[in-house]
């Protein structure tokens, strides 16, 4: 497995980062957005959203003075086309994937 099947899988592996991706579906996000619903400081929000951009999963961009956070739609690509390998696995439908996440969010 390549380097980048390795960090988009990790960075699947917490929940906190399944849940930020769940909240990106619906649109960008400031930082600051991003962290509200979770009891956690700035800072580990921070390192959550530095593994998933890592990961290529989401990117960061400044707006001014605020940083944004933007789920990137062709990021499991690889990951999809590395499972469909198997013959077991269907190409990931970013609905389900939606659904999952959502069903498996921190609320």
């Amino acid at each position: 497995m390549d380097a980048n099947l390795d960090l988009a899988f990790s960075a699947l592996a917490d929940p906190t980062r399944r849940a930020i991706l769940s909240m990106l579906l619906e649109d960008d996000m400031a930082v600051t957005d991003v962290a509200e619903p979770f009891d956690m400081s700035l800072a580990a929000i921070s390192k959550h959203l530095t593994i998933l951009t890592r990961a290529g999963l989401i990117s960061q961009e400044k707006r001014g003075r605020v940083k944004w956070c933007k789920l990137e739609p062709d990021a499991l690509r690889e990951a999809s086309i590395w499972m469909q390998s198997f013959g077991q696995f269907e190409a990931v439908n970013l609905d389900d994937f939606e659904a999952y996440l959502e069903k498996n969010a921190l609320t």
